[in-house]
């Protein structure tokens, strides 16, 4: 039994009304494309990919081939004018003998949050039918009008679902359906054909609601947000043990998560270096946040890692505070994470390192009387997102640890003294730091919560 998984990016994006065709546009450091792959990438089921592109973006395609050394993508096909096209000619280059034990997933590459699961359930059903599709019950009640705009039916909605992608099959089945369908221009999808044609039962595997497909411009802020919540549980599987002789750099390293950090780094072998402003180093200044690094670049000739976990907390209603205290706030939560991003880039360029900057939970929502602070983790959020695309190419990862209200200094100071039980330990802050340091993970938002 062998699989193939066919992903079509010919789109040329006329929906979503962009230049660059939406497979190319990237979304938490990566293009839609590269997550797609990803999710194939990884998959048990699927033993070859297949990447259908649209022909004048063939070198783009083939430099995210490059960067990423996937190990299963064994075809980049040129594709048509139309999807139907598209899908025949990514069926059509599968050289094995046509027979039922070759399974082919076709899926568009615009729905980067198929699931693991969903993958499963199809190939594991094509065990018993020849084809499968993938749908979610409709929310909405469907209408059907006619010409004039008018409502003939209304269809009874628990027997309605909308479809999604991969769409599967038995190779067979699927080739005969394309070949029966070469003069037929009244195509909607793979699993149409089979019905039309009476080629056999199509079983419908449960899809995901967010498995969307980006067709349109908002979608991209969709897809950001869900990529967010996804991002709640920290990468759990990397070995610490790999941080031994990884240099790494924390501003903000000697109280609270950023001394946790170092010290948890140091007990797996990693050469730590931590400053603050108590000991010197005030970020808030370009130049010595330069110095520092230079500095320890000088005794190591390596960095790999640089961690900015340096900010203040403060109350008050923006009405009632000083313009000199506000702009504290922002030169310290905000600017000086801009100076550590930058200053930072010469080194992880060599190293090909990662940059993590920490938020909180109040940045998806601003707080009274926390304006300033708010805010700026609001935009900590935006700055990692965007230059985790700018340094892509550098293959510089950029995160932000985003954990709930934890148990450090800054926390006692604002809101004295809180149930234990309440407050998230710092610790697992710092193990969460470091194992997203050693995953592959760029331009998300790691939430770390208490386990309940």
């Amino acid at each position: 039994m062998k699989t193939f998984g066919i992903i079509l990016a010919s789109g040329t994006g006329s929906r979503y009304g962009n230049d660059t065709p939406k497979q190319f546009i990237k979304i938490a450091g990566k293009t839609i494309l590269e997550h797609t792959i990803e999710i194939f990438e990884k998959s048990k089921k699927i033993d070859e990919i297949i990447i259908v592109i649209t022909p004048s973006y063939r070198n783009i395609t083939e430099e995210i081939l490059n960067k990423n050394n996937y190990k299963k993508v064994s075809k980049l096909l040129n594709g048509g004018a139309t999807r139907k096209e598209s899908s025949f000619i990514g069926i059509s280059s599968i050289d094995e003998n046509c027979d039922n034990d070759i399974n082919v997933v076709i899926h568009d590459c615009a729905r980067p949050f198929l699931t693991q699961n969903i993958i499963s359930e199809c190939v594991n059903a094509l065990s018993k039918y020849f084809a499968v599709d993938v749908a979610i019950p409709s929310a909405d009640t469907i209408i059907e009008v006619n010409e004039e705009n008018i409502i003939n039916n209304i269809p009874n909605r628990a027997s309605l679902k909308r479809g999604q992608t991969p769409q599967c099959f038995k190779l067979p089945i699927i080739k005969k359906a394309h070949e029966l369908a070469k003069n037929d221009n009244n195509f909607t999808d793979d699993c149409g054909l089979i019905i039309k044609y009476n080629l056999g039962k199509v079983y419908v595997v449960n899809g995901d609601t967010e498995n969307i497909k980006i067709t349109y411009p908002s979608d991209i802020y969709m897809a950001d947000r869900l990529f967010q919540i996804r991002s709640t549980i920290y990468p759990h599987k990397q070995n610490l043990n790999n941080l031994k002789n990884s240099v790494i750099v924390i501003f903000g390293g000697t109280s609270g998560i950023g001394l946790c950090t170092a010290k948890l780094a140091k007990q797996y072998g990693a050469k730590v270096y931590t400053t603050s402003s108590s000991v010197g180093c005030d970020i808030t200044k370009y130049s010595d946040v330069q110095k520092f690094l230079e500095n320890v670049y000088k005794e190591t000739k390596q960095i790999d890692l640089v961690i900015n976990s340096a900010g203040i907390l403060r109350m008050g209603k923006l009405s009632e505070r000083s313009i000199d205290d506000i702009q504290q706030d922002i030169n310290v939560n905000y600017t000086g994470a801009i100076n550590v991003v930058k200053a930072s880039i010469q080194y992880l360029k060599e190293t090909k390192g990662s940059i993590q900057l920490y938020a909180s939970s109040s940045y998806t929502r601003g707080r009274a009387l926390y304006s300033t602070y708010s805010s700026t983790k609001a935009g900590i959020v935006n700055l990692a997102q965007a230059t985790a695309e700018e340094l892509s190419f550098d293959k510089i990862r950029v995160n932000v640890i985003n954990p709930e209200r934890c148990a450090t200094p800054m926390r006692f100071k604002a809101f004295g003294k809180e149930p234990k039980n309440s407050l998230l330990n710092p610790e697992k802050v710092a193990e969460a730091s470091l194992k997203t340091y050693l995953s592959d993970i760029t331009g998300q938002v790691i939430d770390v919560k208490r386990e309940n």
